[in-house]
C-alpha cells in the first residue's frame, strides 16, 4: 500500500471521526438516534468527500508540502474554508443532507484542528528513517549518484539508502554524496544481512560481468531483499524516465494489457467527441477572452503557428494571442513565464492555460490529442533534436492539449527544461492508460481553478 493511500484513508477515517464527535458533542444522548435514524452517516460520508477533495485541490496530498509547517497549517485552513463554501452551498439547494443545527461547524472546527495535528504528526513520521525501506545502490558511478540524489530529495516517499556498494576496494569508506561506500560487490550477501538491507537497486553502466550474480540469485530465491534495476526504481520513485539511464529495451518490452490496447484504439474518437463538448462548453469564455484581447492590444484575437506533430508531421496550432505583434520581430525565442512580450490579458490566459481552449479545433480536425506531450515549434525541435538523446521519440504519439510534462514541471525556457520534460514524456508514452490519462486531467483542472500552488 502507498504512503499516498494510506494517508487518504487515514485522513478519511479522521474526518469521519471528528463528524461522529460533533454528533455528540450537539445532541448528547441522543446522538446515537440521530446517527442511525437521520441516515448521518451517508452525510458524514458527503462531508468527507468534500474535505479531501479540498485538501487535494490545495496540493496537500503532494508530501512535499508537509515539510514546511506554517505553509501546511495555512493550506489546511484554506482547505477547510473551501470545503466549508461547497457544503454550505450543496446544504443551502438540499437542505435534507443537514444532519443537525449546529453539527455542520462543530464537525468543521474538529476536523481542521485534528487535521493540523496530524499533519504536523505525519510530517515528522513520514521522514523518520526507523520507518523507511532500506536501500542498498549498486554502483558508485553518475548513475548511482544521481539515484541517490533523487531519492536523498524525496525522504517522504520512504526509502533510506544504507551506502553503495563499488568493485574498488580503494573506495570503501568515501563518501559519494551523503551515504558512502560500505563495501565491494564480492561482500553483498555480508552487506545485506549486517545492514539489513530491504532493496538491493543495480546502478552500474554495464551490468555484464561486474555483478555478482551467484549472489543476487541467492538473495533472490531466499526471498530476502527485492532486487530492483535502477531505471525501474527511478521511474516509480520520481515519475520520469531517465535519458541518461534509458535503452530502447525499456521501451520495447514494456508490457501492456487488453484493456490498455482497446482503450489506445478507442481513445482518438473519445477525444473528438470531448473536444466538441467542451468547445460547447467553453464558448461563452471564449468569446469574453476575445472580447478582451482586443480590447486590450492592436493585432488578431486568435494566431497559428507551426508544430511538429504526430511522426514528425508539421501542422499549424491555434491559440489566443497572448503577446504583442511584434513578439517575433528578433526571430523565434523561448517563452518564459516573465516574458516581457506578453501582455496584460495574455499573462492572464497563459496562467489559466486559456490561450490554449482554440487548440480544442486541433483536436477536432485530428492533428492533436487530449493529452500527450506538447508539440513543439520545428525551429526548436531541430535544435533539441540534435542536443537531446531520444527527443524525437516525443512524436510516437500525437502531441496533447494538456500532458504529465505539463503538471508535473513548470514552463520551460531553456535546453535543459526540454529535457526534464522530455523525462516525463517518455515516461508518459511508456505507461499511458486511462488512469494516467484520468490523473492529468484531474491535476490540469486543478493548476487552471487554482493555479500552480505547490510545485
Amino acid at each position: 500500500m502507498s504512503r499516498r493511500f494510506f494517508l487518504l484513508i487515514l485522513e478519511g477515517v479522521l474526518i469521519s471521526a471528528c463528524g461522529v464527535a460533533a454528533v455528540y458533542i450537539r445532541f448528547a444522548g441522543q446522538a446515537t438516534e440521530v446517527l442511525f435514524d437521520e441516515k448521518a452517516c451517508l452525510k458524514l460520508l458527503l462531508s468527507v468527500v468534500v474535505l479531501q477533495g479540498s485538501l487535494y485541490l490545495f496540493d496537500l496530498y503532494d508530501f512535499s508540502m508537509i515539510r514546511m509547517c506554517l505553509l501546511l497549517a495555512i493550506r489546511i485552513f484554506q482547505s477547510v474554508g473551501l470545503a466549508a463554501i461547497i457544503l454550505a452551498f450543496i446544504f443551502y439547494l438540499v437542505p435534507q443532507l443537514v444532519i443537525g443545527r449546529g453539527v455542520f461547524f462543530v464537525h468543521l472546527l474538529l476536523a481542521s484542528t485534528a487535521m493540523t495535528g496530524w499533519r504536523l504528526f505525519a510530517m515528522r513520521l513520514l521522514i523518520n528513517p526507523r520507518l523507511a525501506e532500506r536501500v542498498l545502490i549498486i554502483g558508485t558511478g553518475p548513475r548511482a549518484v544521481d539515484l541517490a540524489r533523487e531519492v536523498l530529495a524525496r525522504r517522504e516517499e520512504g526509502f533510506d539508502i544504507v551506502g553503495f556498494v563499488g568493485n574498488d576496494p580503494r573506495q570503501v569508506g568515501h563518501s559519494l554524496i551523503n551515504p558512502r561506500v560500505i563495501g565491494t560487490i564480492s561482500d553483498l550477501e555480508q552487506i545485506v544481512h549486517v545492514y539489513h538491507a530491504d532493496r538491493v537497486v543495480i546502478a552500474v553502466g554495464d551490468e555484464r560481468g561486474r555483478l555478482p550474480l551467484e549472489s543476487l540469485l541467492q538473495l533472490k530465491l531466499r526471498d530476502e531483499v527485492t532486487i530492483e534495476e535502477s531505471a525501474v526504481f527511478y521511474e516509480r520513485l520520481t515519475g520520469k524516465i531517465s535519458t541518461g539511464q534509458l535503452r530502447p529495451s525499456q521501451l520495447i518490452f514494456s508490457s501492456s494489457s487488453r484493456w490498455q490496447h482497446f482503450y489506445r484504439r478507442w481513445r482518438p474518437v473519445a477525444g473528438v467527441l470531448l473536444a466538441c463538448f467542451g468547445f460547447v462548453l467553453t464558448l461563452p469564455v471564449m468569446v469574453l477572452t476575445a472580447i478582451a484581447i482586443k480590447l486590450d492590444s492592436t493585432g488578431p484575437v486568435l494566431y497559428t503557428q507551426e508544430r511538429v506533430g504526430f511522426r514528425g508531421q508539421v501542422f499549424k496550432i491555434i491559440k489566443f494571442r497572448s503577446m504583442g505583434i511584434d513578439a517575433e520581430v528578433e526571430g523565434p525565442k523561448w517563452a518564459d513565464v516573465k516574458d516581457p512580450r506578453i501582455t496584460r490579458v495574455g499573462s492572464v490566459i497563459r496562467k489559466l492555460r486559456i490561450d490554449e481552449l482554440p487548440q480544442l479545433l486541433n483536436i477536432i480536425r485530428g492533428e492533436m490529442s487530449f493529452i500527450g506531450p506538447r508539440p513543439e515549434r520545428p525551429v526548436f525541435v531541430e535544435q533539441l533534436q540534435r542536443q537531446v538523446p531520444y527527443y524525437s521519440e516525443r512524436y510516437l504519439v500525437k502531441p496533447g492539449l494538456t500532458g504529465w510534462a505539463q503538471v508535473r514541471y513548470p514552463y520551460g525556457a531553456s535546453i535543459q527544461d526540454a529535457i526534464e520534460k522530455l523525462q516525463y514524456d517518455l515516461y508518459y508514452i511508456k505507461n499511458q492508460s486511462m488512469a494516467l490519462d484520468t490523473i492529468i486531467l484531474i491535476e490540469t483542472a486543478r493548476i487552471v481553478l487554482f493555479g500552480r500552488l505547490a510545485r
